[in-house]
């Protein structure tokens, strides 16, 4: 399933003429963007794009790259794939089977979606893989709300208002997140965690403070 929508993902963005899936894609961005209270100005600062950009996408006039488009999602809290998909009901219960897991590339490794369905409720759980010697850089990380982290492998390394906690497979780490944070995969090897973000204003983005591409801040396009 997964591979499916990928291709239709690809296709779509490769098909200039495709006005229908634009549409779609358009249409999808503006409800994610609706559904968390984001202004297309505040989108816009959250994921380094220009308004027009996101104005034009949003009304089916252009076809958007993958880079625009994995900017938009990670702003956005979502897997590229979501602005794919028909809008559906919010669901009460998700189970969801490994293989039918979204994930997306960032800069240091891969986040999967493990709240398909259940987004936009202040609760975002993820499973990410860190590349090895890769983390959040070294500016600290502060949003609202709360931080919960599990490592599943390797060793995650987080640096929390001025500690430094080591999680090995098992160890887990709660915290309150206004106090500054980073975390990096410190070994030679890439480590996996299961990171959910319970943001108190959905706004605040946290998603996108973790894992926005280096160059996010700079671009308009």
């Amino acid at each position: 399933m997964i591979q499916n929508r990928t291709a239709l993902m690809q296709n779509s963005i490769a098909d200039e003429g495709g006005f229908a899936q634009e549409s779609l894609v358009g249409q999808r961005m503006r409800e994610l963007r609706s559904a968390r209270g984001l202004s297309i100005r505040a989108l816009a600062e959250a994921s380094g794009l220009a308004v027009n950009t996101l104005s034009l996408i949003e009304n089916g006039k252009i076809s958007p790259s993958v880079s625009t488009l994995h900017r938009a999602a990670t702003a956005l809290g979502v897997v590229i794939t979501d602005f794919f998909e028909r809008s559906a009901p919010l669901q009460q219960i998700v189970f969801l089977p490994h293989a039918e897991r979204a994930s997306t590339p960032f800069d240091h490794g891969t986040l999967e979606d493990m709240a398909a369905g259940f987004a936009g409720r202040g609760l975002h759980p993820s499973l990410v893989t860190l590349e090895p010697h890769c983390g959040s850089g070294a500016e600290p990380i502060v949003h609202t709300g709360y931080e919960f982290v599990y490592c599943l492998e390797g060793c995650i390394t987080y640096r929390l208002d001025g500690q430094i906690y080591r999680l090995h497979p098992g160890d887990s780490l709660l915290f309150e997140t206004h106090l500054p944070h980073c975390w990096q995969n410190e070994q030679d090897q890439p480590s996996r965690m299961i990171l959910v973000l319970v943001p108190t204003d959905l706004r605040d983005q946290p998603t996108y403070r973790h894992f926005a591409p280096p160059d996010s801040s700079g671009s308009s396009q």
